[in-house]
């Protein structure tokens, strides 16, 4: 087998494990429990596990004014805001139109990159924004394509998650992360966001505890922690090994499989409208994302890459 036929096996196998947590994030949500509270749970775990490939790695991370900025900041805009925004619209909208509304990464983030000088207009890409842009409007407006035109507004709320990725994304390209590569951002960030959202969990009495007998949603919170973190630190290896824009095809992948893995585990299907929408999204993230040279990797979220165009 051919170097570039493993590394794509290896870009598959990061797709179907990130659009599982789509699903899974659906099924979490099932209980009702606080939003805050799932999001500390997922970044305890996730601090857990990269706390132990830091010390395989014999990593030491310095505390300083600068990178609890760096930390600060992507636990908020990468992780707590985006998340909890993800969990409450997981509890109204099907996990199919969550996985179609992340693709939305690089229409946000491309508008920001402009304003920032960290990009330039092409009316290619200014097509591809459109196209993502008809594929939001064909999901909300059209009242085939939800099970209950109630559902429009929620969309909205699942828009948050993409908006703070954009940011996230565009900001890290435009400042970048000093010292700290993105194991250490991510660690970092995932170490600081659960001492701070366990603290507000606890204080709101949102905090649960899991406990035998486990159900379902806790085990689905385990593992979508877990596939995260893992997927993660084997996208951060793909960049390194085949560079950002071959290991940014990922996005395609995570919304492709998390449109395929909704319909297996929640017998989600779907309108016309909403595989229509699916093709537009994708044709204008494949125009939307940048080609050459190829940009730095932001180190947070399966659309890393599309995210600089500025995404975990």
């Amino acid at each position: 087998m051919s170097e570039r036929a493993r590394l794509t096996g290896f870009l598959v196998l990061l797709g179907l494990g990130w659009g599982l947590t789509t699903p899974l994030n659906k099924i979490t949500v099932s209980l009702g429990r606080a939003e805050i509270a799932l999001v500390f749970w997922q970044m305890l775990i996730g601090a857990v596990l990269l706390g132990i490939v830091q010390l395989m790695r014999r990593r030491r991370l310095r505390l300083t004014r600068a990178t609890l900025g760096v930390w600060v900041f992507i636990a908020l805009m990468g992780t707590i805001l985006p998340n909890s925004a993800s969990f409450r619209a997981a509890a109204q909208l099907p996990a199919g139109i969550m996985a179609i509304a992340i693709a939305s990464v690089p229409m946000f983030a491309f508008p920001m990159a402009l304003a920032l000088g960290t990009d330039r207009f092409t009316w290619l890409r200014a097509l591809g924004l459109g196209l993502g842009l008809t594929g939001v409007a064909l999901i909300a407006l059209p009242q085939s394509s939800l099970p209950d035109p109630a559902m429009a507004p929620w969309l909205l709320v699942a828009l948050v998650a993409p908006f703070c990725y954009a940011i996230e994304g565009n900001a890290v390209a435009r400042w970048g992360t000093g010292s700290l590569d993105a194991v250490d951002v991510l660690f970092g960030a995932s170490l600081l966001g659960a001492l701070g959202t366990g603290t507000l969990a606890a204080a709101t009495g949102a905090m649960f505890v899991p406990r035998p007998p486990f159900v379902l949603a806790d085990a689905s919170l385990l593992a979508t922690s877990a596939i995260h973190a893992g997927v993660y630190c084997g996208y951060v290896w793909l960049v390194g090994r085949a560079g950002a824009t071959f290991a940014g095809q990922v996005a395609y992948l995570v919304t492709g499989f998390g449109v395929a893995w909704s319909m297996i585990l929640l017998g989600e299907r779907y309108s016309l409208w909403v595989w229509t929408a699916l093709a537009a999204m994708l044709a204008g993230l494949s125009l939307v994302k940048p080609r050459d040279p190829d940009p730095p990797p932001n180190p947070i979220a399966p659309n890393a890459v599309a995210r600089h165009d500025g995404a975990s």
